[in-house]
């Protein structure tokens, strides 16, 4: 039980944590801190949620806020790189208020959104920048950010980076930062090129390993429902999303994501979904209702895996088995973060059994199927009590008017005895067909 002041936090900094209810650090943090507020390269290993963000967020508002320099426009003097936009905007949340303690601005650099505000950010000069790869590349290349000023540079879940092929982008970014300067880089694994990064851009790092990524949370407790088929899958999950605390429901694709949204904010259960195909500020709005109760399920693929950090989502439910057991242990990592406990559900159907079995073995999770309904004692008791109804909302009639075609009326040309220009273009045996079928008046 270390507390931040003992571990060499300036006091800006502890009042800021304390004001949050932050008193004692975690594992990872306890480690890391004394090396990384020395100035020390950094290599910390651990799984998400274990409290990574705070364990580079305090070196970098720490450091930055002794010397006393401003910065100069365009070049940011700390860099931190993240996989997702969500991440970076939730590293961003933390890293803020620590950073205006000590007189130091920060600012966000994702793609998605108009490129104007990064720019006028990079204009006036801040401080710290947290970013993903591509837009900053972007933006790096049009001579808006320039790195030769980067006194920390951190690079968080790099193992996710990784997996979404972004190292080439990393590589480059990380070349671009002075060679003096303090690098902390935080990963659950070293594969897939990981290890590159850690032997090219640090060095005589410490490594600080917590927990593998195949540990698991004591406060985690693991549950696998077989149900009968589709139609008893749709009640469980109902069920389960039922309930008045937090959840997370995971899809395979981004249909399915907001087609259940839409079913259960139906059913009286106000749902939001994430994922790809949703512009950033979509994203933000829903992700804001989420944690603000506006919504208390969040519907989401894989993007909401990792990065995406809400106190108290009690549950976790893979509607749909995830396609490999990282995404399995990222999907599950929603829940039981930061000390608190949480409980994850997988949802199998008859044929999913066999993969699923699979999955969880490589994921080191030993667990007992039990075969459930919605009515199932073991389902209830994961829901608790059940939220009132919540009428949803009128859909929003139609503001724009019917686009007309080119020539007027959109009946002219069948007023004039002709096929629409859709039909006119067949050819072959079938173009008379269907001028026949489409033409004239319907019977």
């Amino acid at each position: 039980m270390t507390t931040f002041a003992e571990l060499g936090v300036p006091t800006a900094l502890t009042d800021v944590l304390e004001r949050d209810g932050k008193t004692v650090a975690f594992p990872i943090q306890e480690s890391t801190l004394p090396d990384s507020l020395a100035g020390r390269d950094v290599l910390g290993r651990g799984k998400t949620g274990s409290g990574k963000t705070l364990a580079f967020s305090l070196p970098i508002a720490a450091r930055l806020g002794r010397t006393g320099t401003k910065p100069r426009p365009g070049r940011p003097r700390a860099l931190v790189l993240a996989p997702t936009r969500e991440l970076a905007t939730q590293i961003d949340a933390v890293i803020k208020p620590l950073a205006a303690a000590n007189g130091l601005t920060t600012t966000t650099i994702y793609g998605g959104v108009s490129q104007q505000r990064q720019e006028q950010a990079m204009r006036r000069g801040v401080d710290i920048v947290v970013a993903c790869p591509g837009r900053l590349e972007d933006l790096m290349r049009q001579g808006v950010v320039h790195l030769d000023a980067v006194q920390i540079t951190v690079l968080d879940e790099a193992d996710h980076m990784a997996d979404l092929g972004f190292l080439p982008g990393v590589t480059r970014i990380m070349a671009a930062t002075p060679r003096q300067g303090q690098r902390l880089l935080f990963s659950a694994t070293l594969d897939n090129g990981v290890k590159k990064l850690v032997d090219r851009f640090l060095a005589d790092p410490i490594t600080h390993e917590v927990d593998g990524e195949d540990s698991h949370v004591d406060a985690m407790t693991h549950h696998v429902f077989h149900v009968a088929d589709a139609g008893a899958k749709k009640d469980v999950v109902r069920t389960l999303a039922s309930g008045t605390g937090r959840r997370v429901l995971f899809t395979r694709t981004k249909h399915q994501a907001k087609k259940l949204a839409q079913q259960l904010t139906a059913d009286g259960i106000p749902a939001v979904d994430l994922h790809g195909n949703l512009s950033q500020a979509a994203r933000d709005r829903n992700l804001a209702a989420f944690a603000s109760d506006g919504a208390r399920v969040l519907v989401a693929t894989d993007v909401a895996a990792r990065g995406v950090h809400v106190d108290g989502i009690e549950l976790v439910v893979h509607v749909d088995p995830p396609m490999e057991h990282k995404a399995y242990l990222h999907r599950s990592g929603r829940t039981a973060r930061a000390g608190s406990s949480g409980d994850v559900v997988t949802v199998v159907l008859p044929e999913q059994r066999r993969d699923t079995d699979q999955l969880l073995r490589r994921a080191n999770i030993a667990v007992r199927p039990q075969a459930v309904s919605a009515a199932s004692g073991q389902v209830k008791a994961l829901v608790g009590d059940v939220a009132p109804y919540v009428k949803p909302a009128p859909k929003a009639a139609p503001t724009h008017q019917p686009t007309r075609p080119k020539g007027g009326h959109p009946n002219n040309a069948r007023r004039r005895g002709t096929s629409s220009p859709q039909v006119a273009t067949g050819r072959g045996r079938g173009g008379q067909q269907r001028r026949r079928s489409t033409g004239g008046t319907a019977r």
